[in-house]
This record gives C-alpha cells, sequence and structure tokens, in this order.
C-alpha cells in the first residue's frame, strides 16, 4: 500500500510541476508579447485555465498528504472511540461530496459539450472543465489511500501530547 501511495504522490506532482512550468511559460510568453506590442489574444483565458487546473491537482495532492484545513487537534481530545466514529464520519462526508461533485463535474460537461473557448474555439470547454470530475476522482483515491493514516492516529494514545512526543 505505501509503494501505491508514493507512486500515487510522485504521479500528483509531476502533474502539478508540469501545470506549473507550462503556466509560467504562457504567462511571461504572454507579457513579453504585451511588451512588444504584440499581445496574445489566448493567453490570460489559457493561464486562467491553467490555475483551476493546477489547483484542482493540487487539491487532490493536498489530500493525499493530509494537508487540507482542518483541526485535527479537536478530534485528538475525544476519547478514542469518539476519535475513530469522527474519522469515519469525516471521511463518509468527503467521500459522498467528491462523488457528488464527480457526477456533477460530468453532468455539466454534457451542458457544455457544444461550448467552446472564446479566444481558441477549437479547443471545447467540456475539455478545460473535464479536471472538475478528474479531479474529484483522484481525491477519492487520495483520501482512500490517506485513510489508514488517519484511522491509525485516532486509534492512538488518549494523550494528545504523546502523538507529538511531547510529555
Amino acid at each position: 500500500m505505501a509503494n501505491l501511495r508514493a507512486r500515487f504522490e510522485r504521479f500528483l506532482e509531476i502533474i502539478v510541476v508540469v501545470l506549473m512550468v507550462a503556466m509560467t511559460i504562457v504567462v511571461v510568453l504572454g507579457v513579453t508579447y504585451r511588451k512588444a506590442g504584440l499581445s496574445l489574444v489566448w493567453y490570460d483565458e489559457i493561464a486562467s485555465v491553467m490555475l483551476a487546473w493546477m489547483t484542482y491537482y493540487g487539491a487532490a495532492l493536498a489530500a493525499l498528504k493530509g494537508a487540507h484545513i482542518g483541526v485535527p487537534e479537536i478530534v485528538k481530545m475525544m476519547p478514542r472511540s469518539w476519535r475513530v466514529a469522527m474519522v469515519y464520519i469525516g471521511e463518509f462526508f468527503v467521500f459522498a461530496f467528491m462523488i457528488i461533485l464527480a457526477w456533477t463535474g460530468v453532468v455539466v460537461l454534457d451542458v457544455l459539450a457544444t461550448d467552446t473557448l472564446v479566444s481558441l474555439p477549437k479547443i471545447p470547454v467540456s475539455y478545460t472543465q473535464s479536471v472538475i470530475p478528474i479531479a474529484a476522482a483522484l481525491i477519492i483515491v487520495a483520501e482512500a489511500l490517506h485513510f489508514p493514516e488517519l484511522l491509525a492516529e485516532a486509534r492512538g494514545s488518549n494523550n494528545p501530547g504523546s502523538e507529538s512526543g511531547v510529555p
């Protein structure tokens, strides 16, 4: 399981880094052309799409690392049986939301099937918005791979300070 998690993490890191580099190149090209008086009509729209993609794929990476905003201290202060139950309840809601997001994202792709980008009419909007169901599926996988770690933490000692090594 650790090998699968490490490979999935590497996969997400590569996607995020490639998107960051590509977005940097697009923005630098756009600014350079604009300074030269030769504005690229497409760079704003493409940079916006790339930022959205980077955000969604980055969210999947953050989910895998357990780096989303949360208050784990509240759960750690609970009795062990409550902590385990809260982890299950919390993950249920995360999975439910991501499943709904993925399904809704697929429905939206059907609605946008005939729309194209304004500045690049050969690129369908459904292609750019496909990040929503894809990232939701990746977040589900990331949460599933992170779940054993969350459960192990919840089953740990009743002393909140003992997990960090502080007496």
